[in-house]
This record gives structure tokens, sequence and C-alpha cells, in this order.
């Protein structure tokens, strides 16, 4: 079985979506000021000639701006045009971490996300599509605009924003939840989301011998931040015996509507000797990318799991089951996991 060539660490290309007044300006601005030690790049892709959001992002972000002005993105004939901003955003030396795309509220998100899947930059990988939704104004907003509903198909992740002002905050969470195809639904006030749930936050000490996670609830000491975290759970799962693909990819498709992420390392031992997986979900959106082993270091399975009303006894234990002392490779048992892993040679595939 031949097995992809791993790639140099990409940059995560997020697609950040919604109506006119769903709150994703204010969303970009909350993790652009809760992102611990990550630097997050943006495209900001306001339609019309006075770039509002644009100015509200940029103090934040400095040289990292893009602003595309006067129109809509995902109106352009090709990707190439796209790519010119990624490879501003993608150059080592400004050391971006992920790159948010803020889409026009006019935007269309498939075409969005078929332009990032489209680029040829080897820098940048595409990193899943948010959609924000304000709870306070949804039955009109789909009463004006019924392709939300196939915009809430296409999500990995969307967030039921101003639930504060909704009448019915729980009947919009319910209505939402029924229109999407297995991504996350998180609620949300004022755009605060955990900023995990999208990006791994780097640390602000390096970390020898350890993921490079910013635990869940170190994210500072203002109220704010303990009022967002304090709605969500997480779980750390370490395995010294190599994970089964087969039965990580049973778990990874039957995994509970409230676990919103999955992050970090697997092991799948005499399945490919020479690589380690990272792992990256987003609601429905997965990705894996095969890079070689740290020379020296213990090979270890190191998995975060984040979301909410999560059991995570049973998840841990659910994991547990999947580890496998196989001495030898199942022929065919890393088919499901490769379909998750993007191969340069191919022509990108649609989101998963």
């Amino acid at each position: 079985m031949s097995l992809p060539s791993p790639e140099p660490q990409q940059i995560p290309v997020v697609v950040l979506a919604g109506f006119l007044g769903s709150g994703k300006t204010t969303l970009l601005n909350h993790l652009l000021h809760r992102s611990g030690g990550s630097r997050i790049g943006a495209i900001v892709n306001d339609f019309g000639a006075i770039e509002i959001d644009a100015m509200a992002v940029a103090g934040a972000l400095g040289d990292s701006t893009v602003s595309l002005g006067n129109g809509c993105l995902c109106c352009a004939v090709d990707a190439s045009e796209l790519d010119q901003y990624l490879e501003r955003l993608a150059e080592p030396s400004l050391g971006i971490d992920v790159i948010v795309i803020e889409a026009s509220g006019l935007a269309e998100p498939q075409e969005l996300v078929r332009m990032v899947l489209a680029s040829e930059h080897p820098g940048i990988v595409y990193g899943g599509l948010v959609e924000v939704v304000d709870a306070a104004e949804f039955d009109d907003t789909r009463s004006r605009h019924p392709e939300i509903d196939r915009h809430l198909a296409l999500a990995d992740l969307v967030v039921v924003n101003k639930v504060d002002r909704a009448a019915d905050g729980e009947g919009v969470l319910g209505l939402v939840r029924s229109l999407v195809d297995r991504a996350a639904v998180v609620p949300a006030s004022y755009g605060r989301i955990a900023p995990e749930f999208l990006f791994d936050c780097r640390p602000s000490e390096e970390r020898i011998g350890q993921l490079s996670f910013d635990d869940l609830h170190e994210h500072g000491a203002d109220d704010h931040a303990e009022h967002l975290h304090s709605a969500y759970d997480s779980l750390s799962f370490v395995s010294r015996e190599p994970l089964d693909p087969r039965r990580l990819m049973e778990f990874l498709d039957s995994r509970p509507e409230g676990l919103y992420r999955i992050k970090g390392y697997v092991d799948f031992g005499p399945c490919d000797v020479l690589n380690r997986y990272a792992v990256h979900a987003v609601g429905r959106f997965l990705r894996f990318y095969p890079e070689p082993w740290p020379a020296g270091g213990e090979r270890l399975t190191q998995l975060v799991l984040i979301g909410s009303g999560i059991d995570a006894s049973a998840l841990d234990k659910e994991l547990g089951a999947c580890s496998s002392d196989a001495p030898h490779a199942d022929e065919r048992g890393m088919w499901g996991v490769l379909r998750y892993v993007q191969n340069p040679e191919e022509d990108p595939a649609e989101p998963a």
C-alpha cells in the first residue's frame, strides 16, 4: 500500500460565513483577542465601498490584514486571486498559525470553500467552514434568505450567536440542529466561543515532550474567559499502544453531537511505522496529516477532545477500545484514514 508522503506543516484556512449582522466580525475580534500565543491572519471580504469590517479588525491584526474591498470574493473567476492573498499571509516570516477568511454577508460559502480547496499554495490547507447565525433574527433571516438552510447543511461548525437576545434561544438551537448535517452547533453571546474549536492555540511557553496545546482553562483570569470555558468539557487521552485505524474511524464516524473539536497525534503502529498522524476535527470536518516521528521521542497517541455535555469517561473507554497490539499491518486497514488525507498529487476533495 502506497502511503502519501508527509508534507511540511501547513497553515489551516478557516472560512467564516454568515448573513449580514450575524456577528462574524465580533466573533473574529474575539478570536484575535483570545488566541493565546497564536497569530491569526485574516482576509476580510467586505461588500461595499466602505470597508467597515476591515477597519474593525485592522487594529488587532496590523500588517496581517488583507482587505478585498468593494465586491465579493466568491465571485472571482478562478482561485489565482485568492492565492495571492494567501501567499502573502503564508509568508514564513509572518509566523501566522491560522488564516481566517471572513466572508461578505452576501457571499456563497460553498464557492469560497471550493476556492480554498483548489488553491495550489503548498503552505496552506483547508480548515473547515464556520457558519454564524443570529438567533434573535433567525426566523426573519430564513424568510428573506431561504438559502441559509443549504449553507447550514454545508457547515462544519455552526455558531448560534446572540442566544441571549432570542425570545426562544433553545428553540432556535433545536431548529438549527435539525438543519445541519452532523455539524457541531455551538451557542454563543457576543461571538464568544473557545478558540480551540477552530485552531490550536500556541502556548505562551514552549513545552518539551508534550502537545503544543493551551489547556482549556488556562487562557487568562478575566471573568469573560471563565464564563466562556465553564460551559465546555475536555478530555485528554493518551495511549502507549498503537490504535487500530478501523476502530478509530468507527469512533470518529459515530462521535456525539456535543463533541466539537478533536486534535492531537495518532500512532497507527505497523500500519505506518514511519509517520504519526496529526488529526484535526471541527464538527464534522476531519483531516489527518502524516508527519515523521520526532527522533528519540516516545511513540504515543495523544488526543484532546473538547465539547459540551460530553461523557468524558465513556469517550475515554471508547478510545481505549481502539487500541491494538497486532504485530502486523492490516493491508486495507488504513483505507478509511487515507480518505481524510489530502494527497498533493491528487485533486482536492470536497470537505468531509
